[in-house]
């Protein structure tokens, strides 16, 4: 029996498109098939699947105006801001530029007697779970690096999304990867979770919620396939004293509401040094109160709505739930808040870690923002948190952004930046953020294993 999956629009709340999902039946076959073709892939030449994959990237870049109003459609993203091909194109060039080195043999040692190296080969058929916030850039983080290393890529994408994955899939096949090295797929939740206590794939990726990690991880379980997982964020910022206030402010403030907040690293929390609290909260709230909320598809249109009225529903709840425990809410409501997905960005002080807006994560347009005294008070507080994906520190002293960093329980320091990806860094987490690591050299040995050789020469 075949369910179906709905895009809704968070314009309008009309079905924008929908796919039914392949039984249990179709996608074991599917996964078959993926098996199957891995390892006519992986004996081409390195440079030739580097090529391939390069030109499906570039191939998606063609594509793109008509991405970008289609994204608009199904998640909310401001056509005004261009889609995703500039960050998609980089991740994807950088890790292609640096496939020869990551994938090169170590070399342990050869005399007259003996040989040794170890090789890094692929794993073999790969499933990308892929989420719906930066559908494209998320995507290729995995389905680069998979391919070129060798190894064929499932990929299923967000039901918020829906139309992502097919855009990939004929994007890549018009390059000239074989359809069965790299597939788009749609499938329910209990398929995938089948599929994968049926050991159909050889490592899952999953970018998601906590939930949805652990439903990965049950599913897995004696399995003994690898799992890689990006799951929540409560990104903070800190700006000590000698910050330059006016770069953090407009940093800080944008990766909090940017996407209207809806960023795997955006800021959720800031603390500001005493002596610049005043200054800074000045200067959030006058960035925020110009932003125009309105339908994505007008070029005016600032901020757009959130992905789904649920996800909006539970930014709602967390901001209501601060202000009757105490906070204050800075900005009033706007008057294209309809109170489903258009939502008004807020900034709250007065907050404290017992209120959910500080402690559970938002991916939504709201940022808290508490006063702290020296960099101790800060590192408790960046710390008072279950999750660990980027954090953001402001300050002149590198070395001190050193030290600091070093004591806070994260993935990524930041230092004068947030909510930016660098693929020549390892993209993890710790704590309930998940675990592994995508991009960087370390990406491509997550996507490969460890092969050794230890040959003995026959001599007279």
């Amino acid at each position: 029996m075949s369910n179906t999956l709905k895009c809704i629009s968070p314009i309008d709340g009309s079905v924008f498109a929908e796919r039914p999902t392949l039984s249990l039946d179709e996608a074991k076959t599917a996964a078959a098939r993926g098996r199957a073709a891995q390892a006519a892939w992986a004996a081409r030449p390195l440079q030739e699947r580097v090529d391939l994959v390069m030109a499906g990237v570039a191939a998606v870049g063609a594509m793109n105006d008509e991405i970008v109003p289609e994204l608009a459609h199904m998640m909310g993203r401001p056509v005004r801001f261009g889609g995703e091909f500039g960050g998609f194109n980089e991740r994807a060039s950088y890790m292609a530029g640096i496939a020869e080195t990551a994938l090169a043999p170590i070399q342990v040692g050869e005399d007259a007697t003996f040989k040794r190296y170890i090789k890094r080969v692929p794993l073999g058929l790969v499933l990308v779970v892929a989420p719906w916030n930066y559908p494209y850039m998320t995507a290729i983080n995995t389905v680069a690096p998979a391919l070129i290393a060798g190894n064929t890529v499932m990929l299923k994408h967000a039901t918020q999304t829906l139309l992502v994955g097919e855009r990939m899939a004929r994007a890549f096949h018009e390059a000239g990867v074989p359809e069965d090295v790299f597939q788009n797929v749609f499938l329910s939740h209990d398929t995938t979770s089948d599929l994968i206590a049926a050991k159909a794939f050889d490592f899952v990726n999953f970018t998601g919620s906590v939930g949805g990690g652990k439903a990965m991880e049950r599913a897995a379980a004696g399995t003994f396939t690898g799992i890689g997982l990006e799951l929540g964020g409560k990104d903070p910022g800190y700006v000590m004293e000698d910050a330059d206030v006016d770069a953090a402010v407009d940093t800080l403030i944008d990766g909090a509401m940017f996407n209207s907040g809806q960023c795997c690293c955006g800021i959720e929390r800031i603390y500001v040094h005493e002596s610049l609290y005043d200054s800074f909260l000045e200067k959030a709230l006058t960035v925020v109160r110009g932003y125009k909320l309105g339908n994505p598809l007008e070029a005016e249109t600032t901020i757009g709505p959130m992905a789904n009225a649920r996800f909006a529903a539970e930014v709602r709840a967390q901001i209501s739930e601060a202000v009757e425990a105490g906070a204050t809410a800075h900005i009033d409501t706007f008057p294209e808040d309809d109170g489903g997905t258009y939502l008004t960005p807020q900034i709250l002080t007065d907050v404290t870690h017992d209120m959910r807006v500080m402690r559970d994560e938002s991916f939504g347009p709201v940022v808290g923002i508490m006063k702290v005294k020296d960099d101790e008070e800060a590192i408790a507080l960046m710390n008072d948190s279950d999750f660990g994906l980027t954090a953001s520190l402001w300050t002149n002293d590198l070395a001190r952004a050193e030290r600091v960093g070093d004591r806070i329980e994260t993935g990524t320091v930041f230092m004068n930046r947030a909510d930016y990806l660098d693929p020549g860094l390892c993209w993890t987490g710790c704590k309930q953020t998940g675990r592994g690591g995508g991009l960087s050299i370390i990406g491509y040995h997550n996507l490969t294993r460890p092969k050794s050789y230890h040959l003995k020469k026959v001599t007279k």
